[in-house]
């Protein structure tokens, strides 16, 4: 304890002080000495320490500060206690302590300690935190975003979840400048937007809220709500200070469209469909009707409407009882129902209407029947005659049925043969295909074409053709078996389908049986009309018959059989097989040639059947293979009319024929005319006229060779054209090979060419058949007869042009003249003239 003397000095300034202090010990915390304000204000009469004095939850903290006090002088603290009252409330304190030693006793360690009461100021801090804590929470559960704009210390702040409405993070920088935040607005909203934002801090309540749209920061558009006002204002009435919330309202806006949608869809569909709504209070009697249902009715838009009285004086006196009991008894039961009935408009005039209600209770308790109408008179009317129609179409489904299965036979039968057809051949094809697959057999496939066939319906005309193939129908159906299929798919071309178990020789056999039994002649018009067939033959077995491939191989042995002399049947082989590569590989190596200029032309003199003078020269093309030497025609030109290449080596031995032709000129050599071979296809080549413009071709120059069983009686309208065409050029026309086609007279003079050249077939066995002699002089005088000359392909020896000179040829060509030579050769032969030597 200290000394008295201490503690009287120390009483005597406590006493002094304006609020409550006392002196304690710091190791027990019993009071020592208090002013009259302690001892009023706070102490008890339990109160012994101070920390029987303070609430029980703050006395482990004051007892470790006393603690601290016994080891060092305590500094000044301030702290927050509690100090209860006998009512159970608490009054709120700040504890001032403070070490201090007396002057007089240094020995002595006491501490002062001082009590002010902050219960006010405590819980109006408290009112505050809790205000604070609830608006947070509020702005936080309505996501609004908080902004303020104190323009008098110049100081912006916007809060976490308004930049979260714009997708910005914490750090991210605000735009530097008003222009830069008015870019982030939508084009359309930044007027309206600066005008609202003017208003508002005028405080025009009209502006208090506000929307416009800004730019997100992943690029996409915020429809944002603005509520704003001004809490502060100069006394020149300038707003200094602005706060308020933004609210996304993206989503509301995003339903706002989509209901207004739904709304002009809705009324969009009502005023397509014709149909009215009405709402009717069973209670107060007020109806309400839409626009369209007045039109319905024939009511005018300001006439009241009554339940009870106006709809129901226009049903149909019929039907009137019956619906008003429909309507009556679903009321009861506030359920959906529908009704038809008719009505009676005031003009006299009778409508059908639909109707579909049903009955609900209201907010207000109400009960209401609302509903929809429509006018479905023409729908009666119409329904009533499909109802006509309906009986008229039953009475005739048997003939429909009939025509039906009719067209669907025609779909997949040949109209003159009666067989299947190509589309019903595909089909059977992949089911057997896949049937044969199951059950282990093998599928054979022929394919027959008819030989001269096209001879006979040329000759004889198209109805024997169309007999010619309904005979060979009837013998294919007649040889097959039941289970097979036989198909005409098209022209006179046949597809027999078979399954076959075994050795593929019975394919053989039943291809030997149909080609005999198609030899037989078969009378046509009083006539005999004799043909023969070819087929191809090809099978397949296993686990997988591809059956597109094995009609194909079909294909290609049919090819051969034709190629082998017809009338016949070929196994499609792996020698099948090879021709066709080898006729590939030829196609490429034409195309090659075509690039590497192999091609060229040789030429074989023409002579004047009397004095031998040279007449003319024909123009032969020559492949120069890399591998087979020198090739002639007969070796590539099949292969190259099938790829349509043969126009192009035309072309090219043309050009190189002119130019030729005129370097022997400038010779002085006497050749008066060149011949150039020409493809249908070339003839057929729509440019070949303005090309043909374009080379040194001189009036009578050039004669152009024609095949005669290509080119007399089928040309087509486009040939014929370019045929006139080449002779307004001054190109003649010749036609090569005749007497080996059919071509009529009247063809030949419609044709009008200036030599025809006999087939050396016919002009072989002139020697040693007068037969064929007397042929050739036929020739003769039938080109005499319509002023052409003639040319006699094939002489071999010296008699062969002297007997052809005897019988009136005006030309003479064949190697007994002159054998085809290289251009540069033609110079020296002409020169030495030993066609003359050996006459």
């Amino acid at each position: 304890m200290p000394r008295p003397s201490a503690l009287a000095a120390l009483a005597i300034s406590i006493d002094l002080m304006p609020v409550a202090t006392a002196v304690i010990e710091p190791d027990t915390g019993r009071f020592v000495y208090a002013n009259r304000h302690f001892t009023e204000e706070w102490l008890t009469k339990s109160a012994r320490d101070l920390s029987t004095l303070i609430h029980k939850d703050d006395r482990p903290g004051i007892t470790a500060l006393l603690h601290a006090g016994l080891e060092r002088l305590l500094p000044a603290e301030n702290t927050m206690i509690r100090v209860p009252l006998q009512d159970g409330a608490v009054r709120w304190a700040q504890l001032h302590i403070q070490s201090f030693q007396p002057e007089t006793a240094p020995s002595t360690h006491l501490l002062v300690v001082q009590l002010i009461d902050v219960t006010a100021d405590k819980r109006r801090l408290d009112d505050v935190i809790a205000r604070e804590v609830r608006w947070n929470s509020a702005l936080v559960s309505s996501v609004s975003g908080v902004w303020d704009h104190h323009y008098a210390i110049n100081r912006k702040y916007y809060s976490a979840i308004w930049r979260q409405i714009r997708g910005m993070e914490i750090d991210d920088p605000l735009p530097s400048s008003k222009e830069e935040w008015l870019s982030l607005l939508h084009p359309d909203d930044v007027e309206p937007t600066l005008h609202a934002m003017a208003r508002q801090e005028d405080g025009d309540p009209a502006y208090q809220v506000f929307e416009y749209r800004e730019r997100h920061k992943d690029g996409h558009w915020v429809w944002i709500e603005c509520r704003g006002a001004c809490i502060e204002r100069a006394p020149d009435g300038r707003a200094l200070r602005v706060v308020g919330t933004d609210t996304d309202i993206t989503e509301r806006k995003l339903a706002q469209h989509k209901t207004l949608q739904v709304s002009r869809r809705l009324e969009m569909a009502l005023a397509i469909s014709g149909v009215g709504v009405f709402e009717a209070d069973l209670i107060s009697g007020a109806v309400d009707w839409d626009d369209r249902m007045h039109e319905i009715y024939g009511v005018p838009q300001d006439e009241a409407i009554r339940v009870g009285e106006t709809w129901e004086n226009f049903l149909h006196p019929d039907d009137k009882l019956v619906v008003l009991q429909n309507v009556a008894g679903n009321t009861q039961h506030n359920q959906c129902f529908s009704d038809q009935y008719r009505i009676v408009l005031r003009d006299g005039r009778e409508r059908v209407v639909r109707s579909c209600s049903m009955t609900f209770t209201d907010t207000d308790g109400h009960l209401k029947l609302v509903g929809a109408n429509w006018d479905i008179t023409e729908d009666v009317a119409l329904q009533r005659e499909l109802e006509r129609a309906k009986s008229l179409a039953e009475a005739r489904n048997a003939d429909l049925e009939s025509a039906r299965s009719r067209i669907e036979h025609n779909a997949l039968h040949d109209y003159l043969t009666t067989l299947p057809n190509r589309r019903y051949l595909d089909e059977k094809l992949a089911q057997l295909a896949e049937t044969c697959t199951q059950s282990g057999e093998a599928l054979g496939v022929l394919h027959l074409d008819l030989d001269r066939f096209k001879q006979i319906n040329d000759t004889l005309g198209h109805n024997a053709g169309d007999a010619v193939l309904r005979h060979a129908a009837k013998v294919l159906r007649d040889i097959v078996r039941s289970d097979d299929f036989v198909a005409r798919i098209g022209g006179d071309e046949f597809v027999l389908l078979s399954r076959f178990n075994g050795n593929p020789r019975k394919l053989a056999q039943l291809a030997d049986r149909i080609i005999k039994q198609l030899r037989q002649p078969v009378i046509c018009e009083g006539r005999d009309c004799r043909f023969g067939a070819s087929i191809g033959i090809a099978w397949a077995a296993g686990q997988q018959i591809d059956a597109k491939q094995v009609l194909l191989n079909a294909d290609i042995a049919l090819y051969r059989a034709k190629n082998n002399g017809r009338n016949r049947h070929e196994f499609f082989s792996d020698a099948t097989h090879r021709e066709i590569l080898d006729n590939k590989r030829l196609s490429d190596d034409i195309l090659r040639a075509l690039e590497r200029g192999q091609f060229f032309p040789v030429y074989q003199l023409q002579f004047d059947a009397r004095t031998l003078d040279i007449c003319g020269v024909e123009t032969l093309a020559r492949w120069r293979h890399p591998e087979h030497g020198i090739l002639s025609p007969d070796r590539f030109i099949p292969t190259a009319e099938e790829i349509d290449a043969m126009a192009i080596i035309d072309g090219l031995i043309l050009e190189q024929s002119l130019v030729d032709f005129d370097h022997w000129q400038s010779e002085n050599l006497l050749i008066p005319k060149l011949s150039v071979n020409v493809s249908y296809r070339r003839l057929r080549d729509p440019g070949l006229i303005n090309k043909l413009r374009r080379l040194p071709i001189k009036p009578g120059q050039l004669s152009f060779e024609l095949l005669e069983s290509t080119f007399l009686d089928n040309c087509e309208d486009g040939v014929t054209q370019t045929l006139e065409s080449l002779k307004k050029l001054g190109i003649a026309l010749e036609v090569d090979d005749f007497g080996t086609g059919h071509a009529s007279i009247v063809s030949l003079m419609r044709l009008s060419p200036q030599v025809l050249k006999i087939d050396r077939q016919l002009v072989k066995h002139v020697p040693d058949s007068s037969e064929q002699a007397k042929l050739v002089g036929a020739i003769v005088e039938i080109g005499k007869a319509l002023g052409i000359r003639v040319v006699a392909e094939g002489v071999e020896t010296m008699q062969h042009a002297h007997i052809l000179r005897d019988l009136g040829c005006d030309e003479l060509q064949g190697y007994a003249l002159a054998r085809p030579m290289p251009a540069a050769e033609i110079p020296a032969f002409i020169r030495k003239a030993a066609w003359r030597n050996d006459h």
